[in-house]
């Protein structure tokens, strides 16, 4: 046998891109739970709520349809599509047709086939940081390269971007924006006025923009998350819509995400996922359509959990000193800066980033939590308040205790 090296043996892009550190940690964490330790895992986006039972008997009855036991077409079965046409026009006032739509296996899949659809090599897509840690491997892997811009985490920006940073970040190879709001991971959401500037910039300058939509409905204190196209009619042309049921109806391990875009962009991308994973499962469609066509009951319920749990955890990191948390207005991420903890001597070791002082709190108090380079800069952590309220008390009170030694 000829000897290959290591260097050659996987291949350069896919060799080239970090495993999903959010994940990461969540195993990390069910690894230890597993061996009987009491960890604490803030790590997943997930809601601790079962899907409802609605959603889930409608799954029930169509795994002994045979219909559903047969390939469907790639794109997504047309009733979903049709649900996901109404549920749009419903939430969003945006009115789209059938062939706008592409149902994905999950959302990370509508991320992928968006940005392989649109980029060329050397493509530019302005990122606003801190993102969703898929989100740039995704543009590299389609060929593509992220251009950072970071929005600070004063109270004055509170991790939004501005058009000015946007516009100083542009050049002749930008080719799209991802936006998304509310975020993924500071849980920050943009003020109506802000997104329609931001649309009318992207319009001005041919840039794409692709919006994440998919905590649409986790909002609080009064916030509002309109959709980008709904508030500049015209960006429509040059826009995709990223949308699911996970984070909405409790459904993350049903994998049935969408996008919505122009007709050449899905058609585009549906023939890349007919080569792909072709149709997502027919069972997990049978529930999605279930869900999208059922009341929002379900959700309101969550919230008023999340809520209160958001409300709880910004109290408690923020009592800690070192500690500042702005605080979050939708999804169910607090994303606090720790920088004013870093440097200093805790139980005989001396972080001087947000991953070893990640490391460092789960080694001493068996707290899992996804620091800031997972999403940009570090200096931050990002903790999920949709678990459980002992957990969230407890976990939390365990960090209180930990960093109120640094010294």
């Amino acid at each position: 046998m000829g000897h290959v090296s290591e260097q050659t043996r996987i291949s350069t892009r896919i060799g080239s891109i970090a495993e999903s550190a959010t994940l990461a940690v969540d195993a990390k964490a069910k690894s230890l739970k597993a061996q009987g330790r009491p960890v604490i895992g803030f790590g997943a986006g997930e809601p601790d709520f079962p899907t409802p039972d609605y959603v889930v008997q409608a799954a029930v009855d169509a795994c002994s349809d045979p219909v559903n036991h047969r390939y469907s077409p790639a794109g997504g079965l047309p009733a979903l599509k049709e649900a996901i046409v109404a549920k749009t026009r419903r939430d969003s006032g945006y009115a789209v047709e059938p062939a706008n739509v592409l149902v994905t296996n999950g959302g990370k899949q509508a991320v992928y086939n968006t940005f392989a659809a649109l980029l060329d090599p050397g493509d530019e897509v302005i990122l606003p940081t801190p993102y969703w840690t898929t989100y740039p491997e995704a543009i590299r892997l389609a060929g593509g390269s992220p251009v950072e811009v970071f929005a600070g985490a004063d109270a004055e920006t509170a991790y939004l971007v501005t058009v000015e940073q946007l516009e100083a970040a542009r050049t002749e190879r930008t080719k799209a924006l991802l936006f998304c709001s509310p975020s993924n991971p500071t849980g920050a959401v943009y003020p109506p006025e802000q997104v329609e500037a931001i649309g009318r910039w992207a319009l001005e300058h041919g840039i794409w923009v692709i919006t994440d939509e998919i905590y649409e409905h986790l909002l609080y204190d009064g916030a509002q998350a309109p959709s980008m196209p709904v508030l500049v009619p015209e960006l429509a042309d040059t826009c995709v819509v990223l949308n699911g049921v996970a984070k909405t109806y409790a459904m993350t391990g049903w994998r049935v995400g969408w996008m919505i875009g122009p007709q050449d962009v899905i058609k585009a991308a549906t023939n890349l996922q007919s080569h792909a994973t072709s149709n997502v499962a027919n069972v997990s469609q049978r529930a999605a359509i279930a869900a999208l066509e059922g009341s929002l009951d379900a959700v309101d319920e969550m919230k008023v959990a999340f809520d209160r749990r958001r409300t709880l955890m910004v109290d408690m990191l923020n009592v800690i000193e070192g500690v500042e948390c702005p605080v979050p207005q939708g999804a169910f991420y607090a994303y606090p800066s720790v920088e004013g903890v870093l440097g200093k001597q805790i139980r005989g070791r001396t972080p001087q980033t947000s991953a070893e002082l990640a490391a460092l709190i789960l080694d001493e108090v068996e707290v899992a939590v996804v620091p800031g380079e997972a999403f940009g800069p570090s200096g931050y952590l990002r903790l999920s308040y949709a678990l459980g309220d002992e957990d969230l008390r407890e976990g939390v009170g365990r960090i209180q205790a930990l960093l109120g030694e640094a010294r």
